[in-house]
């Protein structure tokens, strides 16, 4: 084909259609309509000569031929995307607001430092809080509706990132529970019995203590399924829930005297939260200064 005839439009569409595997999902984010979405492709296919995507899976499979232009594609938009918008960051004068996901846990950990510091260096700039699923994470960076992710976000193979910091999984209980007379003086036979004996409740948006109980054999003691995990501590101190959290919040809770928490030796206890990002705006100066900056505060924080 001649590159001259190929509108660059076309390409915008491959690669929404790429990333969603959905023609109607990327019509969306493309603000086009499905027919137009459609007639799009059907050009590009035309063009090309070969079908690009086939149907497969609830929604579309690339071809041997899209995944070869695929990378060939994300470069060259992400070039011209980044020569087109690329101008000097001053934080001092930006107006600019940085869309983040954060968990419940990383808006009370993360946002007061993000705050003070953007208060101190780039003070007109704005933070809105986007909390998405995590399926939904990855195409909203490639798309902009997102600019940073923190988190752990284990299935995030699609986007660039950087670890932040380290942390365990361990079990929150007030700080009377009955588990607590028997765990100190538990062997390493007791501790399956005990945590068998214990009812749990769980966070649905941390994937992995689900998973954890699973393999523990104890998800038969679910009581309690919720939304976030700041909502847990005073239910666990009102009952003799147990639920297991990363300790560094665990902690803050055990600081005020209500709770206590046991470390017992679980599978997938290790977990690193990390900084991600589109590879689409790796270059982009204010998002270059935010994670730099990012960093930095972790670093410091130690």
């Amino acid at each position: 084909m001649n590159i001259n005839t190929l509108d660059l439009n076309l390409l915008r569409l491959f690669d929404a259609i790429w990333r969603t595997r959905n023609v109607s999902r990327a019509a969306e984010q493309l603000g086009l309509s499905q027919p137009a979405a459609s007639q799009g492709l059907a050009r590009l296919r035309q063009q090309l000569g070969d079908a690009l995507f086939v149907r497969g899976g609830g929604g579309v499979a690339p071809t041997p031929r899209a995944e070869a232009l695929a990378l060939a594609v994300q470069s060259a938009l992400s070039t011209l995307e980044q020569a087109l918008t690329a101008t000097a960051f001053d934080p001092r004068r930006s107006t600019r607001s940085f869309r983040l996901h954060l968990s419940d846990i990383g808006e009370a950990r993360f946002l007061p430092r993000l705050l003070a510091m953007l208060q101190a260096e780039a003070p007109t700039t704005r933070v809105e809080t986007r909390p998405l699923p995590l399926d939904e994470i990855a195409p909203a960076l490639d798309s902009g509706r997102l600019d940073v992710a923190i988190g752990y976000l284990s299935a995030m193979d699609d986007t660039l990132s950087l670890p932040l910091f380290r942390d365990r999984y361990v079990i929150l209980l007030r700080r009377g529970h009955p588990i607590l007379r028997h765990w100190r003086r538990r062997s390493a036979a007791d501790e399956a019995e005990l945590l068998s004996g214990l009812r749990y409740a769980v966070v649905r948006s941390h994937a992995d203590t689900l998973r954890i109980l699973s393999l523990l054999g104890v998800e038969g003691n679910i009581r309690l399924s919720a939304a976030n995990f700041l909502s847990l501590p005073d239910t666990v101190k009102a009952t003799d829930l147990a639920v297991l959290m990363p300790s560094q919040t665990a902690l803050q809770f055990v600081a005020g005297g209500e709770h206590a928490l046991i470390e017992p030796d679980m599978p997938l206890r290790e977990l690193t939260v990390s900084l991600h990002w589109s590879r689409r705006f790796a270059h982009d100066p204010a998002l270059r200064w935010l994670r730099g900056r990012i960093v930095d505060m972790f670093e410091t924080a130690g």
